[in-house]
C-alpha cells in the first residue's frame, strides 16, 4: 500500500477521529512542557500517551531525583517556567522537595558521593497527579493507551514535505489525529522518522548506544548506616565501588557497574536503584526491548541478593516495585537546522535563538562495559545555552521535536537528555506550536523575539544572548 505523501486509499481505510491546532505525542517531560505551553498559549492542544498516566521516565520509568536545574556550580537557577512550577506543586503535596535546597553531597543529593548540586528528590504518584492537573487546568485535553503507528506527510510551500496526520494505535484500532502543527515528545523521534525526517542513531564510528537501566525501588533501608558508610569510605568514588569490585570476581554481581547508584527518596527506608545495566540493545527496536525487559528483571533479582549479603543497611530491604518500563538512555537525534556539540557546551556558545539554558555535565554511560555515568574529561561550561534550531527537522514542516530526540551529537545529548531541560525545550516548542497556529505560519519560522518574550513571561530563564 502506498502511503507516501498521504495517499488517499491510505487514508480511506484509517479513519480521522479528530484534527487540532497542535498535537503533542508523548507525556513525559518534554510533552508536559510542549502540551501545557501550547493550550496556555491559545491552542487547542491533543497530548496522546502510550500508558494509562503521564510523567514518561518520571513514573512509568521510575527515574529520579530530577538531576539539576541549577549551573554546574549550583549557585543559579537555569530552568524556571513550567519545570519550576511543576515541582512547587508536588512539593505543595508533600511529593517533591524544590532544588533550590538540595547542596551537593547531602544525602538528597541521588547518587550520594557524587556531589550533585540541586536535584529534585519527587514521588513518582506525585508527579502523575501534578501532571495531569497541570494539563486539564490549562485545557490541553488528553488521550491515553495510544501508541503512534505512522505518520502522513502533504506537499508544502516549496516542495518540503509538511506533516498532515499522526496514525495512532490502540483498543480502538488504527486511528488518524490531524494537526496543524506537531510536536513529538516520543523520546525516540518516532513521529520524525516515520514522517521521513533524517536522523542519526547512536555514537559515531559504531552506532552504539547508551546502555538501559531497569529502575526499582526498595524498602527497609537503614539510612544511617549507608550514609554512614558512604560517608567513611571516600575511596569509593561510587557508593559501594569496593563491595561491587569484590563481588564481581565472585561472579555474584549481575552488571556491568562500578558501583551502585542510589537515591534517597523522600520516605524512610525507601531507595530508588540505578544499577542494573543492558548492553547493545535498541529502543528503537520491539524485540530488543522485550530482551531487556527481561534481562532487566533478571539483573534487579540477583542485585537483590547481592544487597542484603553485602550492603550495609540494606541487610533486610525488600523489593518495593520496578519500573513499569526499561529506562532508555539514547535512541534516534534528529538532523535539525542546527547541531548542538560537545564544543557547544564547553565553550558556552551564545545563540541568539537559545530557547533554554543547562548546566548539567555529559553524563555517557559507556555502550560497552562498566564505565562512565558523568564524564570528568568532557568538561562543560558553568551554564551553556540550547537553541531553537534543533528541535526543527530540516526536511520537514509541521513538526518540532523536543526532548531527547533534538539534533545534538552523542556527547552533547549526554548533558541535555536528562529532565529538567527537557521540560525546558517542550515548552519552547509548545509556545512556538501556538504561535505558529496563531499566525498561520510554519514552526520553523516564529519570531524567536517573539518566543523569547513569551517565554520568559511564562516563567522561563533566558539569560543573557536574548534581548530583554
Amino acid at each position: 500500500m502506498d502511503k507516501a505523501l498521504g495517499s488517499v486509499e491510505y487514508r480511506r481505510q484509517v479513519p480521522v477521529i479528530d484534527e487540532v491546532e497542535v498535537l503533542v505525542v508523548g507525556g513525559g517531560p518534554a510533552g508536559l512542557g510542549a502540551a501545557i505551553a501550547a493550550a496556555r498559549g491559545g491552542a487547542r492542544t491533543l497530548l496522546i500517551e502510550r500508558y494509562g498516566f503521564l510523567g514518561g521516565n518520571m513514573t512509568a520509568g521510575l527515574v529520579g531525583p530530577c538531576m539539576t536545574a541549577y549551573s554546574l556550580d549550583g549557585s543559579q537557577q537555569l530552568i524556571g517556567g513550567i519545570f519550576d512550577e511543576f515541582v512547587r506543586r508536588m512539593e505543595a503535596i508533600g511529593g517533591a522537595l524544590h532544588p533550590s535546597g538540595i547542596e551537593g553531597g547531602s544525602a538528597w543529593s541521588g547518587f550520594i558521593a557524587y556531589g550533585h548540586e540541586r536535584v529534585t528528590p519527587f514521588d513518582p504518584e506525585a508527579a502523575k497527579t501534578v501532571a495531569i492537573r497541570m494539563c486539564r487546568e490549562a485545557g490541553v485535553e488528553v488521550l491515553f493507551h495510544s501508541f503512534v503507528a505512522d505518520a502522513l506527510t502533504v506537499r508544502g510551500d516549496g516542495g518540503r514535505p509538511r506533516l498532515d496526520s499522526v496514525i495512532t494505535t490502540g483498543k480502538g484500532g488504527l486511528a488518524a489525529i490531524r494537526a496543524q502543527v506537531t510536536v513529538d515528545c516520543s523520546a525516540d523521534g518516532d513521529v520524525a522518522a516515520r514522517a521521513g525526517a533524517r536522523f542519526e542513531i547512536g555514537r559515531e564510528g559504531d552506532g552504539l548506544m547508551q546502555p538501559m537501566t531497569l529502575f526499582f525501588r526498595v524498602s527497609h533501608v537503614d539510612d544511617a548506616v549507608v550514609e554512614e558508610y558512604v560517608r567513611t569510605h571516600p575511596e569509593d568514588y561510587r557508593p559501594f565501588a569496593s563491595l561491587v569490585a569484590r563481588a564481581q570476581k565472585e561472579g555474584r554481581f549481575p552488571a556491568p557497574r562500578r558501583g551502585v547508584g542510589l537515591y534517597k527518596t523522600l520516605e524512610p527506608g525507601v531507595w530508588r536503584i540505578n544499577t542494573s545495566r543492558i548492553l547493545k540493545r535498541d529502543g528503537t527496536s520491539t524485540a530488543d526491548l522485550t530482551a531487556a525487559e527481561i534481562e532487566g528483571r533478571e539483573q534487579v533479582m540477583a542485585l537483590l541478593e547481592f544487597f542484603r549479603r553485602d550492603l550495609p543497611g540494606f541487610q533486610d530491604c525488600r523489593l518495593m516495585d520496578t519500573a513499569t518500563q526499561i529506562g532508555v538512555r539514547e535512541t534516534r537525534r534528529i538532523l535539525g537546522e542546527y547541531t548542538l556539540t560537545l564544543g557547544d557546551l564547553k565553550n558556552g556558545r551564545r545563540f541568539e535563538d537559545v530557547i533554554a539554558l543547562c548546566g548539567y555535565p555529559v553524563d555517557i554511560h559507556d555502550p560497552t562495559g562498566a564505565g562512565g555515568g558523568v564524564t570528568p574529561d568532557l568538561q562543560v561550561a558553568n551554564a551553556y545555552e540550547i537553541p531553537f534550531r534543533v528541535m526543527v527537522p530540516q526536511d520537514i514542516d509541521g513538526l518540532l521535536v523536543a526532548g531527547r530526540a533534538v539534533s545534538a551529537t552523542h556527547e552533547a545529548l549526554a548533558a541535555i537528555r536528562v529532565m529538567p531541560p527537557c521540560f525546558a525545550m517542550g515548552q519552547a516548542a509548545g509556545s512556538a506550536a501556538a504561535m505558529a497556529v496563531a499566525r498561520g505560519i510554519a514552526p520553523r519560522t516564529v519570531s524567536i523575539p517573539e518566543l523569547h518574550a513569551r517565554l520568559r513571561a511564562d516563567g522561563a530563564i533566558l539569560g543573557t544572548a536574548a534581548p530583554a
